[in-house]
């Protein structure tokens, strides 16, 4: 049963887009099935309940038309941003979001996404009004992703708050004749701010450890913030390159 603080809190996912990649430039707009990946997106984050507002956060007029065309809602951001994190709080500031309300990054990337992942990172800064952000992971089961650093892996405590993120297979196994092996954890790049917390986080100082591994959750540990992490039994595929694409649109057509 939800409670009235619950009631009072809206959750709003937010998509950033950008046309401009080194990998795969216009690549929101890609088409999949006959549709542009960003409408596959932004329709399967329509399907969730728990969100009150799904918008496009984009630096570009030919994704803002896009979305345009199939109804969805945008909001037009600078050009200039590093990441997403920055492009996520400017339009979190344009959108007028209350400062207690919780803000889901949802990856413009990953046209696959199960549903029930939205609610699954959001759901524990509704039951935790003093958590500031959370994020999902999910038990590795291809071996090839465990040393793949495009995989980011995770560890974290007793109460499944963040100790480290790494590319770097952790933790790592001192003796690997032992019989018992680690479970590993690959980070799903899924993420739920309070929305006060996403604008102080993108206002501070690069970490050290963020500059290494060119991970910006390590941020928020290196500063000292709390990240829960949330294990979640849904893969997400996401869309790199033009083989990605090709395997996303033959997994939907087989369906």
């Amino acid at each position: 049963m939800e409670t009235g603080k619950e009631q009072t809190i809206k959750v709003v996912a937010i998509i950033p887009a950008r046309y401009q990649s080194n990998r795969f430039e216009g690549k929101p707009l890609a088409l999949i099935h006959g549709k542009p990946m960003i409408q596959h997106v932004v329709e399967r984050a329509q399907a969730v309940k728990l969100l009150s507002r799904v918008v496009v956060a984009t630096d570009d007029q030919r994704i803002a038309d896009c979305v345009s065309s199939f109804g969805g809602e945008y909001v037009l951001t600078r050009n200039d941003h590093v990441s997403g994190s920055d492009r996520l709080a400017e339009a979190a500031e344009l959108l007028d979001i209350s400062e207690h309300d919780v803000v889901v990054n949802i990856q413009g990337d990953q046209p696959l996404f199960d549903v029930e992942v939205v609610e699954q990172v959001a759901r524990p800064l509704l039951e935790d009004p003093s958590l500031p952000m959370a994020t999902l992971i999910y038990k590795i089961i291809r071996p090839e992703e465990i040393n793949d650093p495009n995989h980011v892996k995770t560890v974290f405590d007793h109460e499944m708050n963040a100790l480290y993120f790494s590319r770097a297979p952790i933790p790592f196994q001192r003796n690997p004749e032992e019989k018992d092996t680690p479970t590993y954890y690959k980070h799903l790049g899924f993420y739920a701010y309070r929305k006060g917390f996403l604008l102080s986080f993108v206002a501070l100082p690069e970490g050290e450890w963020e500059r290494f591994e060119k991970l910006e959750q390590l941020r928020a540990l290196e500063y000292g913030y709390r990240i829960k992490v949330v294990k979640t039994t849904h893969d997400s595929i996401e869309v790199d390159t033009l083989e990605d694409l090709k395997r996303v649109e033959e997994f939907i057509i087989s369906r």
